[in-house]
């Protein structure tokens, strides 16, 4: 049988082994799931008969390269910041990999080796990046087939919490790792183009700079700019586009609120609190006020972040209980960004019978015979379970449908990649209508720059 090794059996894991699973009878596969706690990958495999749950740990040399040297194939859905090492046991023993994760300077770098041994390593093909990827590269693909030019891409995606899940006034739970959602957009400036002028926005002023989005059936969402947009322009052959935008889709309402932990400085994650195990939510909150000893550590948050006591900010603010003086923060050492996520996972966990939701929008603007067209695209999936996530169907089954292909040589071209070509994306955006993963697509009046009109 030919064995795929799936290292990592979290949140995103589920839909992938499931996936391959009941594909192993008719392609002849042994799935081997290793995870350091071998119970999430007995969970996943489920006795199943092609399945086997291995003790992995990924920062044990030997126990890692064992178990790549007997795959012939290696999926990695470890944090990012783990592949590398996988990637180097892969280009050693001549093994395809497969990742959901953003191509990184290091795996870059890996590109000459896997194209001289003639091995594939995809990457990005999950959700977001993913998805996203390859339904813009078809609508893309079929505007220049006409003849048409690109003058116009913005892409956006949002994963939320379902609308008969949605019970708090942030209208927001965590459904992927907590600490990405805390840590998101720090690190850099986020980048993008507009109507032919590169824009800037820094970390301080992401949260106020949003733009509103309506999704048909299901209401009114906000956006914020990704980090780097412009990174895609050259991978998407765009490099003459006058609008390039990459964004993260919330409901409205959100960003604002959130941008008073960033005013306050709660998202840093760059020095560490003394005595913070010792400390209540509502010292932690103190820490970053000034001090009086006559004003409460609610009127001082309101008179320093300028927050009126009947703005529906205060409100969620208050949802949190993060002025609480009785719950403890119980982390030492810990960063601001890691007790702020603390409190927030007190109340945006998912519940037993909540679902969780991916939503996902294009827009295209392009020129065809003089003429400026758009093109809006629309995709909404939502979740099963606290397992089988929206979120984990959304990453896991372009990953898992990537991972058989390459394993079948449906994709052949080596090196490190992302799923940008025909060969990868029509296919496997095919094979996810069967799983309800479909975009919506729709002509609509074009609304961006109109250089015709200049």
């Amino acid at each position: 049988m030919r064995k795929i090794l799936v290292i990592g059996a979290g949140k995103s894991a589920s839909f992938l082994i499931k996936y391959l699973l009941e594909k192993s009878n008719k392609e002849d596969l042994h799935i081997i799931v290793g995870d350091i706690n071998i119970q999430n990958a007995r969970k996943l495999v489920s006795d199943h008969e092609n399945g086997q749950a291995i003790t992995l740990d990924i920062f044990s040399n030997q126990s890692r390269k064992d178990a790549i040297e007997n795959a012939d194939i290696v999926v990695s859905m470890l944090p990012a910041r783990y592949h590398i090492e996988v990637a180097k046991d892969c280009i050693t023993y001549g093994k395809h990999m497969v990742t959901a994760s953003y191509v990184s300077n290091e795996m870059e770098d890996l590109d000459k080796a896997a194209k001289n041994k003639g091995l594939v390593f995809m990457n990005e093909i999950g959700v977001d990046p993913g998805i996203d990827h390859m339904s813009a590269m078809k609508v893309i693909d079929e505007i220049r087939s006409k003849g048409g030019k690109m003058k116009l891409f913005e892409s956006f995606t949002g994963g939320l919490v379902a609308p008969e899940s949605d019970n708090n006034l942030w209208n927001y739970k965590f459904t992927w790792n907590p600490r990405n959602v805390v840590l998101a957009g720090q690190g850099s400036a986020a980048k993008f183009l507009q109507e032919g002028t590169y824009k800037y926005i820094p970390y301080h002023r992401l949260f106020r700079r949003t733009e509103f989005l309506e999704i048909e059936g299901y209401g009114r969402f906000e956006a914020y700019a990704n980090r780097d947009s412009l990174k895609y322009q050259s991978a998407y052959g765009m490099e003459n586009i006058k609008t390039l935008y990459r964004g993260t889709m919330r409901r409205v309402g959100f960003s604002r609120a959130w941008n008073v932990f960033v005013q306050l400085g709660m998202t840093d994650d760059s020095y560490h609190l003394e005595d913070s195990e010792n400390m209540s939510y509502r010292d932690f909150v103190n820490a970053f006020l000034p001090y009086s000893h006559t004003d409460s550590v609610e009127l001082k948050f309101r008179h320093q972040l300028k927050i009126d006591q009947d703005d529906i900010v205060w409100d969620k603010l208050e949802e949190l209980d993060i002025f609480s003086d009785t719950k403890k923060v119980e982390l030492k050492n810990a960063t601001p960004a890691q007790i702020l996520q603390k409190i927030l996972m007190d109340s945006w966990m998912l519940e037993d019978d909540d679902k969780d939701m991916i939503v996902m929008y294009h827009k295209f603007g392009y020129e065809l015979t003089g003429k400026m067209h758009q093109i809006d695209s629309t995709m909404v999936v939502k979740g099963e379970d606290q397992t089988y996530t929206a979120m984990a169907k959304t990453v896991g089954l372009p990953v898992a449908m990537a991972t058989l292909a390459i394993l079948n040589e449906k994709i052949t071209t080596p090196g490190v990649q992302i799923p940008i070509y025909k060969e990868v994306y029509e296919p496997i955006l095919e094979e996810l209508k069967n799983y309800g993963i479909e975009f919506t697509e729709k002509d609509v009046p074009y609304l961006g720059y109109n250089p015709l009109n200049v």
